[in-house]
């Protein structure tokens, strides 16, 4: 039987219900003893079961029991019956029908015998093809008789394994068989009459390939990978490696057995591991691991079939590649027993020294990372130790500041551990503690002020100049002669001042509490303190007063204005007080009518409602509508009280009949009459009147403008038009003129009566002119530049055209200047005068300068 528990069958084991049979533990069945079957058939049950987990699994195996053939037939005379003879052996003529003839004449048909199994060996050389065995049946004496198979192997794929004569029956195979492609067939044979009826039953043949030694172990994997802790016990399971042979595994040919050929390196046995020879387990075999030493080891196995026979069987190899893990057999140590550093006071997050230490073990595993812990020195644990993730070292780092004034200096004892527990027997190093001594510097502290915030508490309204306290701050550096100055960082109402040298506090201003500037009552101020050390260092503190109410403001009577029915009726005014002062120096408020004017307490009355309100009403029974001042005096609670007189404006009008004032009423309560309400009306529908008509006016003169043109000399219309003078270089194409007038003076006659000689180079000669273009008087954006290009073409051209020694163009501005021309105007040539000067006075004077810098050349 075969079995797979997908764990390598370690410890697997077999056992059967019935005590005739075992298993081995390869899972070959045997008979425990010799046995007599009685039946055909034999039905039993393995099962297979795991010591460690106690699982179990089963299976059923069915036997089938055959008779020892009596008609074997008849060994060659003088030879051994070998397997390769097998086809002769069995190539005798089986009878597997037969008859007998009963004692009373009577025939009686006997069951089919049961045909032992026939086998032929695999690899066979031939030639083909070889006779098996020949079947008939004795009725073939009576009749013909054809003989076929059927099955696997004959007509069922693969196909024409085997063959039969149909005639002679006998039986034949065709080609060389192979047990690992198959191991066994199961063919039918039939014996069938010429017209195809059956003469015989069906008979069953079952051919067995007897397994031959052509397959060598291959290994599961061909490289194995396996592991074991350094330090291990002789004994310890390492690994297993597997071959499986394709061989028939119940022969020697398929049983393997496996031996270590090689271990590299061979340190520090050449023998630290062996192999079971039929389960493939390595274990090892000596103690001495070490994998400071030796880390990893390659062992190289061999697996043999043949149970191992070097000398038949065939052999395959494979790789174990076995590496010796790491525990922590080796206690980190620091490399010197002493360390030291420097930090300034008031630091912290500062690494102060680094802490080297060496360990043997796997670096970056729990066995190699260290663990720093500080065991004295640091009761109020100014300092830690973190661990670098990368070099394994040690870095002390300040976590709390530290006072120069209070700890010079620190002696620290650092133990130093992994964070896997050591390998059991190893013990801690006296190298795994050192010691580490930190100096600290000392540094300019700032000033602070002990009582921070400080609160005080005064009355407002004490005077200018008063000393309120001493605001003094403390400078921690003991040890540095050190003054100490003070100065107003905030003081929102700038009612403070502050001695500079000793902190003391005094008045600027009057202290009112009633300020903007409070808050709960409370004024805040902020002072500096600040040290003349290298560098300087200052220190803040708040300052809180308190300030005590008094009673100095008088209440204010609320509200400031009210209306009321002309009659006396349930409508009354409810009046208050607002006080700026708080209790005790408010309510509750006395309310009074002043005795000045006597018509205020003729005509009105209070009534006191509580300690906050009272109700002033009409006394009389009917007071004309209109607008009155009522004064009423109100006195605060405080001491002494302050009082004041407040004027409330009282509206009195008619009333409806739910006390509401009508709107006639309230016009008239406010002092307006029935004539200048009319006036009013009638001064609103006058100014509408005249917006409207202006409105109108401003519509019709658009109108007019668009439709009428204006009626002005176009000579004085420079709406549109740009003049320029005295511009060299043009312009005037762009504009719509008459290039023409400009060109030609009213009169020709000066210049044409005038005698021949030198002619002047601002008078226009006398010839031909050319044609100057004339511009479109809507010209097309496409046609400006060809407009521009003639006339400059034309320009070019006209020797006419002024001034005539260049393309400059001027405006024409008439003739008959009885100035005449200054051309006419003679010029000293004499050499008295020098003229270079003109040359130093750049391009605009070059042209003066050719002339008369240079007369004599011309």
């Amino acid at each position: 039987v075969k079995f797979n528990n997908c764990a390598g069958n370690k410890g697997v084991r077999y056992e059967t219900n019935s005590l005739d049979f075992k298993v081995r533990a390869d899972g070959t069945m045997y008979a425990a003893h010799h046995l007599q079957m009685p039946s055909k058939q034999l039905i039993l049950v393995v099962t297979a079961w795991d010591p460690q987990t106690l699982d179990r699994w089963e299976t059923i195996v069915r036997f089938l029991v055959t008779e020892k053939s009596q008609h074997s037939g008849h060994k060659p005379k003088g030879r051994k019956l070998v397997p390769g003879e097998l086809g002769q052996q069995q190539s005798d003529t089986l009878l597997p029908w037969r008859q007998h003839q009963s004692a009373n004449g009577l025939r009686r048909q006997k069951r089919d015998w049961v045909i032992p199994p026939i086998n032929v060996p695999e690899n066979s050389r031939g030639p083909f093809p070889q006779q098996l065995v020949r079947i008939r049946s004795d009725k073939d004496k009576e009749i013909h008789i054809r003989y076929s198979i059927t099955g696997v192997g004959a007509d069922q794929p693969p196909m024409e394994v085997f063959s039969i004569d149909p005639v002679s029956g006998r039986m034949y195979v065709t080609r060389p068989m192979d047990r690992e492609e198959r191991a066994s067939y199961h063919l039918r044979a039939h014996a069938v009459d010429m017209n195809g009826n059956k003469v015989e039953n069906p008979i069953d043949l079952y051919i067995y390939v007897i397994d031959m030694n052509d397959n060598r172990p291959e290994f599961i994997n061909q490289v194995y990978n396996g592991s074991v802790d350094e330090g291990s016990k002789p004994g310890t399971y390492v690994m297993t490696v597997t071959a499986n042979d394709a061989d028939d595994s119940t022969t020697a040919n398929g049983m393997v057995r496996y031996r270590i050929v090689t271990q590299t390196p061979q340190s520090p046995s050449q023998n630290m591991f062996t192999i079971n020879s039929e389960t493939g387990d390595i274990v090892t075999v000596a103690a001495g691991l070490d994998r400071e030493k030796v880390q990893q080891y390659i062992v190289i196995v061999q697996a043999t079939d043949m149970e191992g026979n070097l000398n038949y069987g065939l052999s395959n190899t494979a790789t174990a590649i076995i590496m010796v893990t790491d525990v922590n057999d080796n206690p980190p140590e620091f490399t010197t027993s002493t360390y030291s550093g420097e930090v300034p006071e008031n630091r912290v997050e500062v690494v102060v020294a680094n802490l080297t230490v060496m360990d043997r073990d796997q670096p970056h595993s729990p066995n190699w990372n260290a663990i720093y812990r500080i065991i004295s020195g640091d009761p109020s644990g100014h300092f830690t130790v973190r661990t670098d993730p990368v070099t394994n070292e040690g870095m002390v780092t300040v976590v709390k500041a530290v006072d120069y004034e209070m700890n010079r200096a620190f002696m620290l004892t650092v133990m130093v551990s992994n964070q896997a527990p050591l390998a059991s027997g190893i013990q801690m190093s006296f190298q795994s503690t050192a010691g580490v001594t930190i100096s600290v510097t000392d540094v300019n502290e700032a000033p602070y002020f002990p009582t921070n915030h400080k609160l005080i508490r005064l009355e407002e309204g004490v005077p200018t100049g008063t000393v309120l306290t001493t605001f003094s701050a403390v400078d921690p550096d003991r040890f540095m002669q050190q003054a100490v100055r003070y100065s107003k960082l905030s003081d929102p109402a700038n009612w403070l001042n502050i001695n500079a040298t000793n902190g003391q506090i005094t008045t600027a201003a009057v202290l009112d509490r009633e300020s903007d500037y409070i808050k709960n009552n409370v004024y805040e101020a902020t002072f500096l303190a600040a040290d003349n050390g290298i560098p300087p260092a200052s220190g803040t503190g708040t300052l809180q007063i308190y300030l005590i109410d008094i009673n100095d403001n008088a209440p204010e009577l609320l509200p400031k204005e009210a209306q009321i029915c002309e009659k006396p009726n349930l409508n009354v005014i409810n009046i208050t007080a607002a006080d700026a002062d708080i209790d005790p120096n408010v309510g509750p408020f006395v309310f009074e009518l002043p005795s000045v004017p006597s018509a205020v307490r003729k005509n009105w009355t209070i009534a006191r409602l509580n300690g906050d309100y009272a109700q002033l009403s009409l006394r009389i029974m009917y007071l004309e509508a209109g607008v009155y001042d009522v004064p009423i005096i109100v006195t605060d609670s405080g001491n002494p009280p302050l009082y004041n007189t407040s004027i409330i404006k009282v509206k009195v009008c008619p009333c409806d009949e739910n006390g509401d004032c009508t709107t006639v009423g309230a016009v008239a309560a406010a002092g307006l009459g029935t004539g200048a309400i009319i006036a009013i009306l009638i001064c609103i529908i006058i100014l509408l009147t005249m917006v409207l008509l202006f409105v109108v006016w401003m519509k019709r003169r658009e109108k007019e403008r668009h439709t009428k043109q204006l009626l002005i000399d176009p000579e004085d219309d420079v709406r549109d038009n740009i003049l320029k003078y005295d511009e060299e270089g043009g312009g005037e194409e762009d504009q719509d003129y008459d290039l023409s007038q400009l060109q030609q003076p009213e009169t020709m006659d000066h210049v044409l009566n005038k005698t021949p000689g030198v002619r002047r180079v601002d008078e226009r000669p006398i010839g031909a002119e050319p044609q100057y273009p004339v511009r479109p008087v809507i010209p097309h954006p496409g046609d400006i530049g060809d407009f521009i290009n003639e006339g400059l073409r034309a320009a070019d051209n006209d020797p006419t055209a002024p001034p005539y020694d260049s393309l400059l163009v001027f405006d024409y501005e008439g003739s008959g200047s009885t100035a005449g021309s200054v051309s006419s105007l003679n010029s000293s040539s004499s050499g008295d005068q020098d003229y270079d000067y003109l040359n130093d006075w750049g391009p605009r004077f070059k042209k003066l300068a050719d002339m008369y810098g240079g007369g004599e050349e011309d």
